[in-house]
């Protein structure tokens, strides 16, 4: 039996005992929540508040206050989306500056920065006070909050797990690609995640780094196209897999998020994953996408919600970049209303009702769409 359906078959027929998904979790569907009131505009209010960074120019990092509604550029940054990362504590910003040529730390109102990497492609949190600083070179390090620096064997390896030593590596697979799991100080373990296929690869680390979820392509007919996708979830600590949705079952052919990888979001509370969905009306992601709605599975008991009031046709290469707030109740994006003649929206979903409100408007398209980077906590 080909290796694709041998996959297929472990993935759909017998996940539940194969992959450790409860019955109780394999039998929840979708979850519609279609409220009949229009995209709201906001009040003198709206809760729950905090700090909203993107851009309304082509040249500068913006703070959105929540709270006060109002706005003003942070000089000495420049445009981010995931090169700009939030601590853990949702407090700090770790930014490029555009003037130094290098990497920075800055309250989220743009105050207290300090230096962290003069030499770095990329900085990540891995901890409250460790930074995973990848080089130009594709090497990387742990620097502490000392400046001392711990390397990492990250050959092959294009993700890191937070406060621990497992990484997401992709390697060659005959003419294709395979992902799996490997334990940094010892290679020999690893945890086998299967297909690495474009448009069918995105993934996201829980923010205590405990897990990894990953989209992964379901082929029914042993071809090179993919029916559609499912999110499952890695635990390094156990080696264990579960699969986490049904979106075949009730969608057919449909693919998650977009090009980009590292792009499916938990919420900070880790109980939450978010996501487009983009129907596909062929088998094909690209030619025969046709519109994306988003999702929110709950990663304890499988039970999928689906926004239905907002769709977008703005899905390839990527749709909207979504960012949750810090209490993990809502949801923050940039987006242009089809048939409006407002310029693009800054919108937020409270998760509980389904009802999308406008926070702003003019979002700027600075590296090609109008994206927002992160909705983090003031100065406390």
């Amino acid at each position: 039996m080909p290796r694709r359906l041998t996959i297929v078959f472990a993935l759909i027929l017998f996940a539940p005992v194969l992959l450790g998904v409860p019955k109780a979790e394999a039998q929840l569907g979708i979850r519609n929540l279609c409220p009949v009131v229009d995209i709201q505009t906001r009040g003198a209010t709206y809760e729950p508040g905090g700090i909203i960074l993107t851009t309304f120019d082509r040249d500068n990092l913006w703070v959105y206050d929540v709270d006060r509604d109002r706005r003003y550029p942070l000089p000495e940054t420049f445009p981010c989306t995931f090169n700009c990362r939030l601590s853990p504590d949702m407090r700090w910003m770790v930014y490029f500056n555009d003037l130094t040529n290098a990497y920075n730390q800055m309250r989220l109102d743009g105050t207290q920065r300090s230096l962290v990497s003069e030499y770095a492609a990329s900085v990540e949190w891995w901890s409250s006070d460790t930074w995973l600083v990848w080089t130009p070179g594709l090497h990387a390090y742990l620097q502490g909050p000392d400046g001392t620096r711990s390397p990492l064997d990250v050959s092959g390896v294009v993700s890191v797990q937070p406060r621990g030593n497992w990484g997401l590596a992709v390697e060659t697979d005959g003419d294709g690609f395979r992902r799996a799991l490997v334990n940094l100080n010892d290679r020999t373990q690893r945890i086998e995640l299967g297909v690495d296929l474009t448009y069918f690869d995105d993934y996201g680390w829980s923010p205590d780094g405990s897990h990894l979820a990953y989209v992964a392509p379901i082929f029914t007919n042993d071809d090179e196209l993919p029916d559609g996708s499912e999110i499952l979830m890695a635990t390094p600590a156990d080696g264990s897999i579960v699969q986490l949705t049904r979106l075949l079952e009730s969608y057919g052919t449909a693919r998650i998020n977009g090009l980009a990888a590292g792009e499916l979001h938990w919420s900070p509370d880790g109980n939450q994953i978010a996501f487009w969905l983009v129907d596909l009306g062929g088998f094909d992601p690209i030619e025969t996408a046709l519109t994306a709605v988003l999702h929110i599975v709950d990663v304890n008991t499988g039970l999928v919600r689906k926004f239905c009031h907002f769709e977008t046709d703005v899905h390839t290469p990527n749709p909207p970049r979504i960012v949750w707030s810090p209490d993990s109740t809502h949801i923050a994006f940039g987006a242009d209303i089809p048939g409006d003649e407002k310029p693009n929206l800054l919108l937020a979903l409270d998760t509980e009702t389904g009802i999308f409100t406008i926070l702003s408007e003019g979002l700027y398209p600075a590296l090609g769409a109008p994206d927002v980077t992160a909705w983090g906590l003031p100065p406390g």
